[in-house]
């Protein structure tokens, strides 16, 4: 991912310095457990632990001429140790060190994530409960429809999260896993021991079975999630961006002093986060696809998934990482216009109480498709006719006078109905702090 979209905290996760530190933990501990099963002498692990090093600019040179990383790496920290570096790497095959550095990377790229869903959650919370009974105009297709509340908006982004934490938690500890089991998985060169004593040095759990590699539906599995978030964050933005249209402008992101919306014209105030998630988003999904067709390796292996993985993991860690951060910030900060969502709330005169004057007929006993009729030819004239209002047009209509009455009519379009059940939706979610 380029620098424009890097985290501090998440960037340095994969940086090749804490990628050949990773590599040089497992290839120690492995020493150390040959060492502890009397394999190896004592003190050459000591020698090892004592002299073990390497030099990123080296291995990269190295590299340039083996066209190998690993065997680059393994070069450099001989040259660091000495004859005692004979015992590291013994009967493991390259793909034990990435593949296990690569799921601890990945793990600990989670627990950043889960701590930005977290607070992303505290902070949806937050907004909802404040704006729990701000009255706006729900949208169905685009069109208004009935009355909702703001809260009610940030609680089902709230309910989201809580479902991305659970997904995340499910998907770290899939990808939590490591291998030390040679060349085809079949431990013929090493002890499984080898394995269980390096997994539990890096807080990962040994692969039930592997080939050369982990198996890489764990790895789909992970970049699957980080697009479902990415999608949730992006269905927010999106919200948001239509939100504050100007013909709307019932939300809006935070302008700062001194920002700029446009260099041609100085008014304009642009949604500029909630389209820069948007973008990103789309990347975490092309990543996803990219991620499953990697699941299909030759035999026990091939290389095909590694050039992609090189891209994809890194990239997906950053970009959500990033669009966490920018979302947590924007719902922090975003600005309610609560007496433009009243406005827009009357601009249809009416209508969105339709179907409760169409319940309500059923209700004396007229069948659904009669009283749909009643109410439809009402609303259409006031749907074509900016002058007229539903209440009007109701008590204007003889065949709804004849089932409802005046004072009826009246105590549909009083407001304190609308939304009686807030509470009730809210002790089912916001109230009920599971995670």
């Amino acid at each position: 991912m380029i620098e424009r979209y890097t985290l501090s905290e998440m960037g340095k996760i994969w940086e090749d310095k804490f990628k050949f530190e990773t590599w040089l933990n497992i290839e120690i501990y492995a020493c150390e457990a040959r060492a502890q099963m009397g394999e190896i002498p004592a003190k050459d692990v000591e020698v090892i632990k004592s002299k073990a090093n390497f030099d990123v600019k080296r291995v990269l040179e190295i590299e340039e001429t083996t066209k190998h990383d690993v065997i680059a790496f393994l070069t450099n920290v001989a040259e660091y140790v000495g004859p005692e570096s004979r015992h590291i790497h013994y009967g493991m095959t390259s793909s034990d060190i990435l593949d296990t550095t690569l799921s601890y990377q990945m793990k600990e790229a989670g627990n950043l994530l889960l701590s930005r869903l977290t607070d992303l959650k505290s902070s949806l919370k937050k907004r909802a409960l404040e704006h729990k009974n701000t009255i706006c105009v729900g949208r169905s297709h685009g069109i208004h429809a009935e009355a909702t509340t703001m809260g009610l908006k940030f609680a089902l982004w709230y309910e989201e999260t809580k479902r991305n934490i659970k997904r995340l938690k499910s998907a770290i500890e899939t990808i939590s896993v490591g291998q030390i089991s040679g060349a085809v998985g079949t431990f013929e060169h090493l002890s499984p021991k080898v394995e269980e004593y390096v997994c539990i040095k890096m807080g990962l759990k040994p692969a039930p079975i592997s080939t050369q590699v982990i198996q890489r539906d764990r790895h789909a599995e992970f970049v699957s999630t980080v697009a479902i978030i990415g999608a949730s964050l992006e269905k927010i933005a999106v919200e948001i961006r239509h939100l504050q249209r100007t013909e709307v402008l019932e939300a809006e992101e935070y302008f700062s002093k001194g920002q700029k919306g446009s260099s041609a014209m100085p008014h304009k105030r642009n949604p500029i986060i909630s389209e820069r998630i948007t973008g990103l988003a789309r990347i975490l999904r092309s990543n996803s696809i990219a991620a499953l067709e990697n699941i299909p390796l030759w035999h026990e292996r091939d290389i095909s998934h590694s050039s992609v993985e090189r891209i994809i993991i890194p990239d997906s860690c950053i970009a959500v990482d990033y669009m966490l951060d920018l979302m947590i910030k924007l719902i922090s900060n975003l600005i309610i216009y609560p007496e433009n969502m009243i406005k827009n709330l009357n601009l249809t005169r009416g209508l969105i109480f339709s179907q409760t004057v169409l319940l309500k007929l059923v209700s004396k006993g007229i069948s659904r498709e009669d009283a749909y009729k009643l109410v439809q030819d009402c609303a259409m004239k006031v749907w074509q006719d900016q002058s007229l209002n539903l209440k009007d047009e109701l008590l204007k209509s003889e065949g709804i006078k004849q089932v409802i009455s005046e004072s009826e009519i009246a105590g549909i379009f009083e407001s304190k109905n609308m939304l009686k059940n807030v509470d009730y939706i809210f002790s089912r979610t916001i109230n009920k702090d599971e995670l």
